[in-house]
């Protein structure tokens, strides 16, 4: 069965930025559009069977089912909603990242 792929505000942000820091920072436009794709194409093969990737360990994300897929140096950060048939993409961000202090920045979201 297919899911529905959503991302948050955040989350487009998030790519947005990946692509502005490879792009512009780093001059390298072509690896911008790369990378972006490649995200972008991972993302949205959650569409199948997105509960494959590791469970977050940490609360209250793991009582929320928050999943992380690395994608090259980056991790994307997302719920797949089991009866709803949907995944709720949260954040994108470098796989370098303190992700815990990072997850305690973040506000859990709420279950529909």
């Amino acid at each position: 069965m297919k899911y529905e792929v959503l991302m948050t505000a955040q989350a487009a942000a998030d790519l947005r930025a990946v692509f502005e820091y490879i792009a512009y920072d780093l001059l390298a436009g072509q690896n911008a559009l790369d990378q972006l794709d490649r995200l972008e194409q991972a993302i949205l093969s959650l569409d199948e069977m997105p509960e494959r990737f590791r469970l977050c360990d940490k609360e209250p994300w793991k009582e929320r089912n928050l999943r992380i897929m690395p994608v090259d140096h980056y991790l994307v950060l997302y719920i797949p909603h089991r009866g709803e048939k949907r995944v709720t993409v949260l954040r994108v961000m470098y796989g370098r990242r303190d992700l815990d202090a990072q997850l305690k920045q973040a506000k859990a979201p709420e279950e529909k």
